[in-house]
């Protein structure tokens, strides 16, 4: 594997996360770089940022009440000092 190869992988695999804005600054850095430099990272980029717009403007349902309620209890439980189970 050439060091380009191993380049657009480590982008690849940190995208979702760069989208996300959970990087810190020295990854961000490198991403954008790569992207930069890289035409087929940077369609990748583009199609995954367009396909998020996408589903963002098209959800929005807001989830039951009830349901909310039951997601919260179970990630309550979660966060115990215990360690809850589900």
């Amino acid at each position: 594997m050439s060091e380009r190869d191993h380049d657009c992988d480590d982008a690849i695999a940190q995208l979702y996360t760069y989208l996300d804005g959970e990087l810190d600054a020295d990854v961000v850095a490198r991403v954008e770089q790569h992207l930069q430099r890289c035409s087929p990272c940077l369609e990748a980029f583009d199609f995954e940022s367009e396909l998020r717009k996408v589903i963002v403007s098209k959800c929005h349902e807001e989830t039951p009440g009830d349901l909310r309620l039951r997601i919260m209890t179970v990630l309550d439980r979660l966060e115990e000092p215990s360690g809850g189970t589900v």
